[in-house]
């Protein structure tokens, strides 16, 4: 059985299988429970829509797992953000100042990601790069 901790490899391998991306990953893995834009249900969007609007900065976000972590301004308390619910053309990096909103993961509703994250703020002195640009793959190698 998998840690959490290994959930978000996990929804990244099942990702990189239905893309298509050249990988040993021939077979589906057991299915991630952290909701992703795409299999969240109609009552949480609703709720994360109406909710308030938070400003944080990207502590890390790596574009190959598909998921990164944000410091929210107010606690200081890392949130988890998924690939699916990163808005925009730039791919976030260390530095860069977002709003988003939040909602509870389930099942136990303990804890928080984010959803509906816009980079407000490139970081300084950082490389950015667009959605629709090859991933730098040496940066993050296997």
């Amino acid at each position: 059985m998998s840690s959490p901790s290994d959930i978000p490899q996990t929804q990244a391998m099942n990702n990189a299988v239905i893309s298509g991306s050249p990988n040993d990953h021939h077979h589906f893995l057991v299915p991630s429970p952290v909701p992703t834009r795409r299999n969240r249900t109609f009552s949480q969007s609703e709720r994360a829509k109406v909710g308030p609007v938070y400003k944080g900065k990207v502590k890390d976000f790596c574009r190959q797992k598909g998921h990164g972590f944000i410091i929210p301004d107010e606690t200081k308390q890392p949130i988890f953000v998924h690939i699916s619910d990163i808005e925009g053309e730039y791919v976030p990096k260390p530095g860069d100042e977002v709003t988003f909103k939040e909602i509870l993961i389930p099942p136990k509703m303990e804890k928080k990601q984010a959803v509906h994250v816009k980079i407000t703020h490139l970081a300084p002195g950082v490389s950015h790069e667009k959605w629709d640009s090859s991933p730098d793959l040496e940066a993050h190698p296997k």
